[in-house]
C-alpha cells in the first residue's frame, strides 16, 4: 500500500465502534497506524467502547471515546468536532449504526416507524452532512447499509426501508464532496452473524439466510471489515456506490 493510501497517522471515526463490526474495524484501523475516535450510544455499552478502546491502545493506535446519540443532529456535530480538536483533523467517517426490526407492516406502530427512520435514516443523513463539513479534504465517508435493499422479502419494511434513503444520500454527497476529493460509498452486507441479527429471526429462518449464501453460511464481520478498510485507501476511486458484499446472498 502506497504512503498516500495508507491509514497511517490517519485518523479514522467509527459510528457504532464499540462492538461487532465497528469494534472488529476500530481495532483493525488501529493496526494500521490510525488514531480511532470510538462513538457509542448508550451507558450500556460504555464498557464495550473500553474496551475497544484499550485494544486500539494495544494494537498501536491512539484512541478516543465519545458518547452520543446519533439521531439527535446536535450530538451529532458534536461528535465529529470534538473528534476534529482532539486529533486536529478527521480523514475516514465509517457510520456502522443501525438497529433492526422484523415486524409485519400491519402491526408496526407509529412509535416504531419513527424510531427506525430516525436510527437508520436520519442518523445516516447527518453523519454524512457533518462528514463532509468536517472532513479533511480528501477524505473517505463509508456508511453500513443491508443487502436487503436487493431483496424482495415481508417483515423488514422499516429496516430496509429506513436503510434505503442512504442509497441517494450516498450518490448525492459523493457529486457534492467530489471538489474536496472526499469519496462516498455505502457497503451492503447481507445478514450478519452477530446478536444484531439472531434476536429478528427464528432458528428455521436462520437456516434458510445461511442457505442462499455460499459456503451455507452468514456474512462474518471478519468479511466486512476488508472492503471497509479497502474503501478507505486503495480503493479511494470508487465513489458514490452501495457496495454488496453477502456471499451472493442478493443482487441486482
Amino acid at each position: 500500500m502506497s504512503a498516500t493510501h495508507s491509514l497511517s497517522g490517519k485518523t479514522v471515526l467509527v459510528g457504532a465502534g464499540a462492538k461487532n463490526l465497528g469494534g472488529l474495524l476500530s481495532t483493525t484501523v488501529a493496526a494500521d497506524g490510525a488514531n480511532v475516535v470510538i462513538h457509542y450510544h448508550s451507558d450500556a455499552t460504555e464498557p464495550d467502547a473500553r474496551r475497544t478502546a484499550d485494544a486500539v491502545a494495544a494494537a498501536g493506535g491512539k484512541p478516543l471515546v465519545v458518547q452520543g446519540d446519533l439521531t439527535r443532529v446536535p450530538e451529532v456535530e458534536q461528535l465529529f468536532s470534538t473528534a476534529r480538536d482532539h486529533f486536529g483533523g478527521i480523514d475516514v467517517a465509517v457510520n456502522t449504526a443501525g438497529m433492526v426490526l422484523r415486524k409485519p407492516i400491519v402491526e408496526t406502530t407509529e412509535e416504531e416507524y419513527d424510531r427506525m427512520f430516525a436510527v437508520n435514516s436520519k442518523a445516516a443523513y447527518f453523519f454524512i452532512r457533518e462528514a463532509g463539513k468536517q472532513l479533511n479534504d480528501g477524505g473517505k465517508v463509508i456508511t453500513i447499509v443491508t443487502s436487503l435493499l436487493a431483496a424482495f422479502t415481508d417483515g423488514y419494511s422499516t429496516y430496509a426501508g429506513g436503510k434505503a434513503p442512504v442509497e441517494h444520500f450516498c450518490r448525492a454527497a459523493a457529486k457534492e464532496f467530489a471538489g474536496r476529493g472526499i469519496s462516498v460509498n455505502n457497503v451492503a452486507p447481507g445478514p450478519m452473524d452477530t446478536p444484531f441479527f439472531y434476536g429478528q429471526e427464528t432458528p428455521e429462518r436462520v437456516v434458510f439466510h445461511k442457505s442462499q449464501a455460499l459456503g451455507n453460511d452468514l456474512t462474518k464481520i471478519e468479511d466486512i471489515v476488508p472492503l471497509v478498510t479497502f474503501l478507505a485507501t486503495d480503493g479511494w476511486w470508487i465513489n458514490g456506490q452501495t457496495i454488496f458484499a453477502n456471499g451472493g446472498y442478493t443482487t441486482r
